[in-house]
């Protein structure tokens, strides 16, 4: 602390207190230095979180942006719409950062000019396609979840075909992306072994086979005895 002498004026500091002034000067500017830096990280963070972002490039603006401007994710009767980054980022931020890693594969691949043409896109769809399939079947469809829940289904305000459906899937196990994989953009061709080869996807890459709860087999009748009535 500051000392002063009998006059009032302020005796000048000692080594000590220099270096505890010193010390708290540093930790403020590391305090301030790391509410800017912060600042600037989650604003731009938030920047890629855009659509306008997502579609700056002409392989997504092209390709499929055309084709989910015709779903009922762009447009519907409740106005409520589900941008690209609701579908494929995360929301969590830890989850949100370890996507962002990922997605600097994508960043290479740009600047490869893997998918440039529609011509390259669409040899590369199903590839595609199966790489996000798979990210959405591990997180347990984390994203489509955000707005759809089987918890909060009134199955009675669904048509009968849906509620069926969603009932059986909760039943089995499964995820929205089991059955809802052309909800936004253009299927990749299925390969039904008809006609010529499409190099397409086989059908059951589409509806995955759902594994039954085991049941215990039934036990054998047991014999009862039958009482005699024969004549004695």
């Amino acid at each position: 602390m500051a000392k002063f002498n009998e006059d009032g004026f302020r005796e000048p500091a000692n080594f000590t207190d220099r270096i505890r002034l010193a010390g708290i000067g540093f930790i403020g500017m590391v305090f301030v230095a790391g509410i800017i830096v912060w600042g600037g990280f989650n604003t731009v963070l938030e920047l890629t979180n855009r659509e306008e972002f997502c579609i700056s490039c002409h392989e997504m603006n092209d390709n499929v942006f055309q084709e989910y401007r015709n779903t009922i994710h762009y447009s519907n009767r409740s106005g409520v719409r589900a941008t690209c980054p609701d579908c494929h980022v995360p929301k969590e931020w830890g989850h949100k950062i370890i996507r962002k890693i990922q997605a600097s594969n994508e960043v290479l691949h740009k600047v490869l000019g893997s998918i440039d043409t529609p011509e390259k896109f669409n040899a590369k769809r199903l590839k595609l396609a199966e790489n996000e399939w798979a990210r959405m079947r591990k997180t347990d469809s984390r994203e489509c979840r955000n707005c759809h829940h089987f918890e909060y289904f009134d199955y009675a305000e669904q048509g009968r075909r849906s509620a069926k459906m969603h009932q059986t899937g909760l039943n089995e196990g499964k995820t929205c992306i089991d059955c809802h994989k052309g909800i936004a953009h253009t299927l990749p061709e299925v390969e039904q072994g008809i006609g010529a080869d499409k190099h397409g996807a086989a059908p059951e890459v589409f509806h995955p086979e759902t594994k039954q709860p085991a049941t215990a087999p039934a036990e054998p009748a047991k014999a009862t005895a039958t009482q005699d009535t024969t004549a004695k």
